[in-house]
């Protein structure tokens, strides 16, 4: 089955939330100086949605693969 794009933007990253949640991911990137296609990936040490900020104590460079394969609970 094929995954309707237009569909899961509508009901969910269109929602505020997650757009804010965007904004501060894609904050945290400008902050480390990170660009499209680097292979790099901003890692908050507390994430986000367990109340951790875009402060420059809280996030870090990592390669995207090692990011990508993290044991996350």
């Amino acid at each position: 089955m094929a995954r309707n794009y237009k569909k899961e933007y509508s009901s969910y990253h269109s929602k505020k939330k997650q757009r804010v949640n965007r904004s501060k991911r894609n904050k945290a990137r400008r902050t480390l100086g990170l660009k499209k296609g680097d292979g790099m990936h901003a890692d908050h040490k507390k994430p986000l949605s367990k109340g951790g900020g875009n402060g420059k104590s809280n996030i870090r460079k990592v390669k995207a693969k090692t990011n990508l394969s993290r044991n996350r609970k």
